[in-house]
């Protein structure tokens, strides 16, 4: 081959290579501008205000929650919260937001606590999803104790009026401010010779128990004031107390008047029976009778139950007192009933059993010993 014709190949290679080079630039642009076309894809992001919060057990903290709709998104967002502290709940005003393409929705989070919430610092995560689309954010919640705690103790009658060798009965309150614990009771002081104290419950995790003060048949004449405690562990760990006193005045002349009544018909979970009782007074005179009170003193269950290890005890059976008026005239050396004294049904002593959730078969064909105490005093 001439050397003109070896120029001229080289020359048209050349162009060709260049020709090819200049159409992958082209691809490669074009590439480019397509994938610089393609939208965003649709999703969601999620704000929360405030970003921390320090709160009082058992108050609440509320949040605000913003869900914004990215890259056209529309459709319904559904909220949960996670990392919640144990004894804490969360509730949302609306726990689902519908957003439109750019749009943003809200939503009120409420995060309460009870007073067996941990003291501590959590973090609440909140998520939004629909479908596959998902977003996250996170809040702080610190859980203090309350800043003080309180325990008052009350106690109705002032003052009773007893025979010698009977029972006297108060009822005590407890007024309690972050103060969840059980609180026991005690007398301190004041009791007449022989005489011994009783409360029911104790310890009491509620706010109520009854006092009851047995004197012996031989106890004398005289006016005693019963000096009474209650306490408890408080939210720090401290022990708390409270305290009240009472009158007790008892009687050695005449004779204790006796109360008596039986159940009108068989308990049953749920159902209550009035106590139609009979005063009783052996005295020459006339007899006012008042705080009238009965309490389940023991509950005997049938061998069965006690074989299979079936619980039932006096706290099954709730006591309505007496609510008619005071006080109540017994003749003397005679009986009267509530009936007979015009006492109507529903102003009668009650007791009821509970009707539970749990197994109450040991309670079936349980026998009840109701005990009856009275203040009194001739005319």
């Amino acid at each position: 081959m001439s050397p003109r014709r070896v120029f001229s190949a080289v020359r048209s290679a050349n162009a060709a290579t260049k020709l090819l080079l200049a159409g992958l630039l082209l691809l490669l642009s074009a590439a480019g501008m397509a994938y610089a076309a393609q939208p965003a894809k649709p999703g969601i992001t999620l704000g929360i205000s405030p970003a921390s919060q320090s709160i009082t057990r058992g108050k609440a903290a509320t949040y605000t929650v913003a869900i914004t709709s990215t890259g056209g998104f529309t459709g319904k967002v559904t909220l949960t919260a996670s990392g919640l502290p144990s004894g804490a709940s969360a509730a949302f005003s609306s726990s689902s937001v519908t957003l439109t393409p750019g749009g943003t929705g809200t939503s009120t989070l409420t995060v309460n606590t009870t007073s067996s919430t941990p003291i501590a610092s959590r973090t609440i995560t909140v998520k939004g999803v629909s479908g596959t689309v998902n977003g996250t954010v996170s809040a702080g919640l610190t859980v203090n104790l309350p800043l003080s705690s309180s325990l008052t103790m009350s106690t109705t009658p002032a003052s009773v009026t007893m025979a010698a060798g009977s029972t006297a009965v108060y009822s005590v309150q407890l007024a309690r401010t972050n103060f969840p614990g059980a609180v026991t009771f005690a007398v301190l002081g004041g009791l007449p010779s022989g005489a011994t104290a009783t409360f029911t419950p104790n310890p009491a995790a509620g706010n109520t128990s009854t006092l009851q003060i047995s004197t012996p048949a031989t106890a004398g004449n005289g006016s005693f004031t019963l000096f009474l405690v209650s306490y408890g562990k408080n939210l720090s760990g401290s022990t708390q107390f409270a305290y009240s006193s009472v009158n007790l005045v008892v009687t050695a002349s005449g004779k204790p008047f006796t109360i008596s009544g039986n159940l009108s018909d068989a308990l049953a979970p749920g159902i209550s029976r009035p106590l139609n009782l009979t005063l009783t007074n052996p005295n020459k005179k006339p007899l006012s009778v008042t705080n009238l009170t009965v309490t389940v003193q023991t509950v005997t269950r049938t061998a069965y139950a006690i074989a299979h290890n079936q619980p039932c005890t006096a706290a099954d059976y709730p006591v309505v007192q007496y609510s008619g008026t005071y006080p109540l005239t017994v003749p003397a050396n005679g009986s009267t009933s509530l009936a007979s004294l015009g006492v109507s049904t529903s102003a009668r002593p009650k007791v009821s059993m509970l009707n539970t959730a749990l197994n109450q078969d040991g309670c079936k064909g349980a026998t009840l010993k109701l005990a009856y105490s009275g203040s009194g005093q001739g005319s």
